[in-house]
C-alpha cells in the first residue's frame, strides 16, 4: 500500500505491455469505478488521488491506471486501439478484485473518451455505466461534435 492506502498493481495489456495501477478499496465498498487519467497527467496526479480518496470516503472502490505512453514517460497519447485495449485490461483487473460490486468506468478527458470509445466498439464486460470527469467534445478553439459521434 502507498501513502494514501492504495494498493499498487500491474496490469497486463498485451504480451509486450504492462501498466501500473492503484487500487483503493474501502472496507464497506458498495460500488467500483475504473478511471483513467487525462492526456497530460498520470494516475498519481494530485487531482486523481483526491478523486480516488473522495470516492473511497463515500464507499466507492477505485482503480486508477496508466496508459502505456504515460507509463513510459511519453507526452504523446497512445493510438486509440492501444488506449482502448488498456481500458479493457483495467476493467478486467478491477473485475478480478471487486467483481461482486456494481462496476462503472470512465475517466478524465482523454481517459473518459477512450473508455467511451472502447464501450462503443464492444461493451465493456460487467460495466453498468460510464462516468466522465470532464469530456472535451473538441480541441480548444476548434468547435466540433466529432469526438461525441460515438456516444449515440
Amino acid at each position: 500500500m502507498n501513502a494514501s492506502g492504495a494498493q499498487p498493481l500491474t496490469i497486463t495489456v498485451s504480451d509486450v505491455s504492462t501498466v501500473s495501477a492503484l487500487l483503493l478499496r474501502p472496507e464497506a465498498a458498495r460500488a467500483a469505478y475504473v478511471f483513467a487519467h487525462g492526456a497530460g497527467a498520470g494516475m498519481a496526479h494530485p487531482s486523481m488521488a483526491a478523486l480516488a480518496e473522495g470516492l473511497a470516503e463515500r464507499g466507492i472502490a477505485t482503480l486508477r491506471y496508466q496508459f502505456p505512453y504515460m507509463e513510459k514517460g511519453g507526452k504523446r497519447p497512445d493510438p486509440p486501439a492501444v488506449a482502448q485495449a488498456t481500458v479493457r485490461a483495467a476493467v478486467a483487473e478491477m473485475t478480478r478484485h471487486c467483481g461482486e460490486l456494481p462496476l462503472f468506468a470512465g475517466g478524465k478527458s482523454f481517459g473518459g473518451r477512450m473508455t467511451s470509445q472502447a464501450q462503443a466498439k464492444a461493451p465493456l464486460e460487467s460495466v453498468r455505466g460510464l462516468v466522465f470527469l470532464g469530456f472535451p467534445l473538441h480541441p480548444a478553439g476548434k468547435p466540433s461534435s466529432e469526438r461525441a459521434a460515438h456516444l449515440a
